[in-house]
């Protein structure tokens, strides 16, 4: 397919790289020129606006940091008005469900198809294309959307109507960050009592304690290999990506009064750690605010 793909940044590239190895055309845009170049060098089309991007495209990507700017993008920018009615268009974006029905009722108005397929799976699944889509809009877009999908993912749920895709990724990352900020607190708790954290991790990993953040994200040090917490917290979800998660879900809550306490207290945790200096850093360093805390 001819793909138009807007937002390079840390998982829209590597995205974009999966697309053109399952031999899809892109034609690329980002506001820094050094991530179109990167593309290009793997052979995609540097386009020199948002509007070429999605000139003649049967699909059209956008990965953005937050709703304003994807609202930006279609509707002040006017891109909605570039945009062939045969063209499909998947925003990846997460963010508030009513800033995505809103850009994807005004689409329809166009006779447009729009889907939010936000993803799951950090910088290493948009790596390896292994992301998990999280897609909310008409089932038949959904059909349409699923070959392109399946080049960066594993895993494709349509979890309903348009915005639906963005409430049940808020609702996954309140509860990764609630489990994140537990693990890490129950595994200090053990070393500080003398524990080895790899002992205790099996031991939690092999009882009632088990987690997905025990068996693949293991915020100790040393532990696991692989994850970030024995790279100095460097790659994988930022901190501040986290905590802008977890002000979606609290929003999300306030406008239905829904009783998230539990959500409401990983934000504040968040809030405090990113406030210390942790902001960039992987959202497992939350690991070292109870260390911080037992060292003062």
């Amino acid at each position: 397919m001819d793909i138009g793909f807007i937002g390079l940044g840390q998982m829209g590239c590597p995205m974009a790289k999966n697309l053109l190895t399952a031999g899809h055309r892109l034609r690329v845009y980002d506001l820094i020129p050094n991530a179109v170049d990167i593309l290009v060098k793997d052979g995609a089309v540097a386009a020199h606006s948002a509007h070429a991007a999605v000139e003649n495209a049967d699909v059209v990507i956008s990965m953005l940091p937050a709703g304003e700017h994807v609202k930006q993008l279609y509707l002040e920018n006017k891109l909605l008005d570039s945009i062939n009615t045969s063209t499909l268009v998947i925003d990846s974006s997460t963010i508030d469900p009513d800033s995505a029905r809103f850009v994807a009722a005004e689409a329809k108005k166009k006779g447009i198809k729009m889907l939010d397929a936000p993803v799951s799976g950090g910088t290493a699944g948009a790596q390896a294309g292994t992301l998990t889509f999280i897609v909310g809009g008409d089932a038949e877009a959904v059909t349409i959307a699923k070959p392109v999908l399946q080049a960066m993912g594993k895993n494709i749920f349509h979890a309903g109507a348009s915005g639906a895709g963005q409430v049940a990724k808020i609702c996954n990352n309140m509860l990764l960050a609630i489990t994140m900020a537990g693990t890490a607190e129950a595994l200090q708790l053990g070393v500080e009592q003398g524990l080895d954290p790899q002992v205790l991790a099996d031991i939690m990993n092999n009882s009632s304690g088990g987690n997905w953040v025990l068996q693949r994200y293991n915020p100790y040090p040393g532990v696991m290999p692989e994850a970030p917490a024995s790279h100095d917290y460097q790659g994988g979800f930022r901190v501040e990506l986290m905590l802008k998660d977890l002000g979606l879900a609290e929003h999300m809550a306030l406008s239905q009064a829904s009783r998230t306490p539990m959500g409401a207290l990983a934000r504040n945790l968040y809030s405090i750690h990113a406030a210390q200096g942790s902001h960039a850093h992987d959202f497992s360093s939350i690991m070292q605010l109870y260390q911080r805390h037992m060292d003062e």
